[in-house]
C-alpha cells in the first residue's frame, strides 16, 4: 500500500516570491544551494541503482584488459546475474543489476525498436568476443597493418593493444557505453515524460504519495535515476562539480569538456538544471520540470558531440607519425561516434544522429586497415559534419 506523506515545509522551501533572479524565472520554483531533497527529515534522493552499474562498469573495463579472462567471464561480468561470482565486490555479485539489459533500453528509443535494440547489444557483444579472439592471442605481437597486436606511442609512451585495423576494443566499448548505457538510459529514458508520468505518477507527485516502504514519490525517484547515471560515484554527490571524473564514464568526459575554455560552465548547466527540474517536481511545476529536462539532453549530448570531434581530430594529428597515440585517440573516437545515436535533441524525439548515419561512419572508420589507412580528409569531413549538428565548431572542440 502506498501512503500519503504531508510536506508542507518541504513545498514551501520551493516556492518564493517571484523575481527576476529566480533560476526558475518567474515560475516561483527556485534550486536548493545543492542536490539535496529531504521529507520528514529522511533523503528523498535515491540512485543505488545506478551507482552499482557504474560500479559494475568500471571493473567490467578492467577486466577487458586481462588476457586470462575469457569470453565467457568477460560476457558474464557484462550480462551479470544475480548472486553469481562476476565481480569482486559481494555486494555487487548479490545484486539483480547488469549492463547488458540497461544497454539500448530507453522507453523513448527502443521499446518499440527491439531490431535496432538488439543489434546494438550485439556489436557489444562482438566487440568483447573480439578483444579475447583477437587481441589477447597477440598481445604480445607487434601490430602491423592487418595483424593485431601491440603498438607504443612515441618516447616509450603507453602499450596499446589493437586489433588489425588499430582499433583498441575496450576504448570502444567504454566510450560507446557511455552513450549506449548511461545518455540513452539519463535522456531517453528517466528524462522523459513518458516515464517520469507512467502510470498514477503524476496523481501521486501532485498527492504526495510515496513509493510503497519508500520517502521518494515515483516521479522524483525517476529523475534521480537519471541523475544517478551522470554522478552516481561522486564522493559528494549533491555537489558533484567538485570532482568531476568520478568514473570512466560520462561524469570523467563533462569534466574534459568543461576544462576546455570553449566550453567552461557546460557543468555547472547539467547541475543547475538538474536541481532545479528536480525542485520543480517537489513543487510540482511540471513546465519547468520539463524544461531543465531538455537543457540537459542539449548539454549531455553536447559533451558527446565535442568529445567525438574531439578525438577524431587528435588522431588526425598523429597519423603517420604516431600511430599508437592516433589509433588511441581514434579508437575513443570511435565509441564517441557510435554513442551520437543515442543523443536527443532539445524539444525533438531525434537523436543528433541517426543510427544509419552512425553505422555510415562507424563503416568510413573501419573501411580496408581501418586506422592504417584512413584518410585525414575522412576524418575532417566526419569532424566538420558533427560540429555542425551542435552549435559549436571543430576548431573549437578540436582542441
Amino acid at each position: 500500500m502506498k501512503k500519503i506523506v504531508l510536506s508542507a515545509l518541504v513545498m514551501g522551501s520551493f516556492f518564493v516570491s517571484c523575481s527576476s533572479d529566480d533560476n526558475g524565472g518567474d515560475s516561483g520554483v527556485v534550486a536548493p544551494a545543492s542536490y539535496s531533497f529531504t521529507r520528514d527529515g529522511e533523503s528523498t534522493v535515491d540512485f543505488n541503482g545506478q551507482t552499482t552499474r557504474i560500479l559494475m562498469g568500471e571493473e567490467f573495463l578492467s577486466a577487458l584488459t586481462e588476457t586470462s579472462n575469457s569470453e565467457a567471464v568477460l560476457d558474464a561480468m557484462f550480462a551479470h546475474a544475480e548472486g553469481e561470482s562476476d565481480f569482486s565486490d559481494a555486494d555487487l555479485n548479490a545484486s539483480d543489476k547488469n549492463i547488458r539489459s540497461k544497454t539500448a533500453a530507453s522507453t523513448d528509443y527502443f521499446s518499440a525498436n527491439t531490431t535496432d535494440a538488439s543489434a546494438i547489444k550485439a556489436d557489444f557483444d562482438s566487440w568483447i568476443a573480439a578483444q579475447v579472439d583477437e587481441v589477447f592471442p597477440n598481445w604480445d605481437t607487434d601490430a602491423v597493418s592487418g595483424t593485431a597486436g601491440k603498438i607504443q606511442e612515441a618516447g616509450g609512451g603507453s602499450t596499446r593493444y589493437v586489433n588489425a585495423k588499430g582499433l583498441e576494443y575496450n576504448q570502444a566499448i567504454n566510450k560507446s557505453l557511455i552513450g549506449g548505457l548511461m545518455v540513452d538510459q539519463a535522456l531517453n529514458n528517466y528524462l522523459s515524460p513518458t516515464v517520469l508520468d507512467a502510470g498514477t505518477n503524476l496523481a501521486d507527485n501532485d498527492a504526495d504519495i510515496v513509493a510503497d516502504g519508500k520517502s521518494y514519490t515515483n516521479m522524483e525517484h525517476k529523475w534521480d535515476e537519471a541523475y544517478g547515471y551522470v554522478y552516481g560515484l561522486n564522493a559528494d554527490a549533491t555537489n558533484p562539480n567538485a570532482d568531476l571524473g568520478a568514473d570512466s564514464f560520462l561524469n570523467k568526459y563533462i569534466g574534459r569538456v568543461e576544462d576546455d575554455a570553449d566550453f567552461a560552465g557546460i557543468a555547472d548547466d547539467i547541475y543547475q538544471a538538474f536541481k532545479l527540474g528536480r525542485a520543480a517536481i517537489v513543487a510540482k511545476n511540471y513546465d519547468v520540470r520539463d524544461a531543465q529536462a531538455e537543457i540537459i539532453k542539449e548539454k549531455i549530448s553536447e559533451v558527446i558531440g565535442v568529445r567525438a570531434v574531439y578525438y577524431l581530430l587528435q588522431g588526425k594529428l598523429n597519423l603517420g607519425v604516431d600511430y599508437a597515440s592516433a589509433f588511441h585517440d581514434l579508437s575513443e573516437g570511435f565509441g564517441f561516434v557510435y554513442s551520437l545515436q543515442f543523443t536527443r535533441q532539445p524539444n525533438s524525439d531525434e537523436p543528433y544522429f541517426t543510427k544509419a548515419e552512425v553505422d555510415a561512419f562507424i563503416a568510413t572508420l573501419t573501411d580496408g586497415n581501418g586506422f592504417w589507412d584512413i584518410s585525414t580528409d575522412d576524418l575532417d569531413a566526419m569532424a566538420t559534419e558533427i560540429a555542425s549538428r551542435f552549435n559549436f565548431t571543430t576548431e573549437q572542440a578540436g582542441s
